[in-house]
């Protein structure tokens, strides 16, 4: 019998022999750097003249690597792969493919310095954001495997003295995978293999700027017995590539984490019939959040004060459960919030590729912009208590920004600013702040800091969100302890990590027979 699985270890990077470790991996991944890398289609490398360049955010000189980038034609030619090899991949067993999914994370698990170092280069990652990044992939390998194999036993059913009833599961087939540049390795790789150990074929387009580590994973997937053209490695243009896939008519199902608008526009066009097209697909969407964590005046402030700090810049702010939003009960905002400051004044950031900073610089060029023209809006709407600057000469990097005294419905506390930002409204009440907490088009995560017992349970009934915490941040969801997804705008509410995900993927069948 299959254990149940205990997440991946975190890294103590304040042992020397890890730190040392990491850096030795950090020397080797940057003698890769620069390398060209091709599509793989049905286990065939081929290389196009358009390329994807992925650059290091820390240090926008530096490219990790280029990848060539799939079109129109190729992205048909990854589908015929994907559905020829559904045929058969389909009637392959669920233990053979949890094996795949339990050496692959055996690999990962040997390589995870090296795995930490590319997430480090390719999205600027501070190393504690990395090494989780890399350990959340790795439960989601081994967990995926052990619910495949608890799905296969079927589901119990009544059988009449006359028949004999039996019901199963079987996959879809031909997915669509569009993963994120944030958890870049973590849900790739969970959004990847869920279809693939149900017995879907995948097509894979990571995102734009995070494309090579997403090729280091076809490469352990493949090391770890894979079959060619279970899971096809396509990076391309999300208005070329990802559209003409989304609509296309042997298309099954489209499984996408990014931002609201993309996500939108996906589902709208999922749910058009195509012409040759016989059935409804699936959609699963993870669409981001305007996350708030709500301070009681009857909490422990010291940890309410580092909750909101550690929820809103850890990785940047760029979660999409980032607590970008702290409600406060007027008795103890001031008490917060002057502590808020006081632990964000001793947070350093720099170039975490080569030393272990709190912060390192946000994605790219786009994102600098975007959250910079929030700091002006979050002059005129509240007070800039610390933080409001950058500077992107060498990298995109942000200083950790505080507002304080924001509107409820202002836009600060309303749009996704997806960065190193946090505002601060007061609350009359415990039901006022609980009110603010739900004003919002999402619904992702939450967290309620309170020694109140009533309070806690009231937040447990009225605070809408898909994870909510209490006396903790609002922050780092571990694979099967804390499934995940939100409510409302910020998706289908999937709960990745958790014991139905992979229902997703597969539909039921009955099969009766009369004795």
């Amino acid at each position: 019998m299959v254990q149940p699985y205990r997440h991946e270890p975190f890294t103590d990077f304040e042992v020397e022999e890890d730190a040392k470790e990491l850096e030795a991996a950090l020397h080797q991944v940057e003698q890769e750097l620069g390398q060209d890398y091709p599509l793989i289609i049905g286990g065939e490398r081929i290389y196009t003249d358009d390329k994807i360049t992925s650059i290091n955010p820390n240090n926008k000189s530096e490219v990790v690597g280029t990848v060539s980038k799939a079109n129109k034609e190729l992205a048909e030619k990854a589908m015929k792969t994907a559905d020829e090899t559904f045929e058969w991949w389909r009637k392959s067993t669920p233990e053979m493919r949890a094996d795949i999914l339990f050496r692959a994370a055996a690999i990962v698990r040997r390589r995870k310095h090296e795995f930490n170092a590319w997430a480090i280069k390719e999205s600027g990652k501070a190393w504690k954001e990395a090494d989780g990044d890399v350990a959340e992939g790795i439960d989601f390998l081994e967990y995926y495997g052990r619910q495949m194999l608890e799905i296969a036993k079927g589901g119990e059913v009544n059988s009449r003295h006359n028949e004999n009833n039996r019901f199963s599961y079987i996959p879809l087939g031909v997915g669509l995978v569009i993963s994120p540049w944030n958890l870049l390795f973590a849900i790739m790789c969970g959004t990847a293999v869920s279809p693939m150990v149900t017995g879907n074929t995948v097509l894979l387009k990571p995102a734009s700027n995070s494309p090579v580590i997403a090729y280091k994973f076809m490469e352990v997937m493949e090391e770890a017995g894979m079959p060619a053209g279970v899971i096809n490695y396509i990076p391309g243009s999300g208005s070329e590539v990802g559209d003409y896939l989304v609509e296309h008519p042997n298309t099954r199902f489209v499984s996408f984490t990014g931002s609201r608008d993309v996500g939108v526009n996906i589902y709208e066009k999922a749910a058009k019939i195509q012409e040759g097209q016989k059935w409804l697909k699936r959609v699963i969407a993870e669409m981001g959040g305007k996350d708030t964590i709500v301070v009681d005046d009857e909490a422990d402030l010291e940890l309410a004060s580092q909750a909101i700090v550690q929820s809103a810049f850890d990785f940047s702010g760029q979660k999409c459960s980032s607590g970008s939003r702290a409600v406060v009960h007027q008795d103890v905002y001031d008490e917060v919030l002057e502590r808020v400051v006081e632990i964000t004044k001793g947070l350093d950031i720099g170039d975490t590729s080569k030393k272990n900073y709190y912060m390192g610089a946000v994605i790219d060029q786009n994102a600098y912009d975007k959250i910079m023209s929030y700091m002006d809006v979050g002059k005129e709407e509240g007070r800039l208590m610390i933080g409001g600057d950058g500077d992107d000469t060498n990298g995109y990097y942000i200083n950790p920004t505080v507002f304080a005294d924001l509107a409820p419905d202002s836009r600060m506390q309303q749009e996704e600013i997806f960065g190193p930002v946090v505002g601060f409204t007061k609350a009359k009440n415990f039901d006022e702040a609980i009110d603010i907490a739900n004003n919002t088009d999402y619904g992702l995560t939450g967290a309620v800091i309170s020694n109140n017992r009533n309070h806690l349970e009231i937040a447990r009934e009225d605070f809408h969100v898909g994870n909510l915490y209490f006396n903790r941040g609002c922050t780092a969801a571990i694979v099967g302890y804390h499934p995940f997804g939100g409510f409302d705008m910020s998706g289908t509410d999937s709960k990745a990590g958790g014991p139905d995900y992979l229902y997703n993927f597969i539909q039921g069948k009955t099969v009766s027979e009369m004795l």
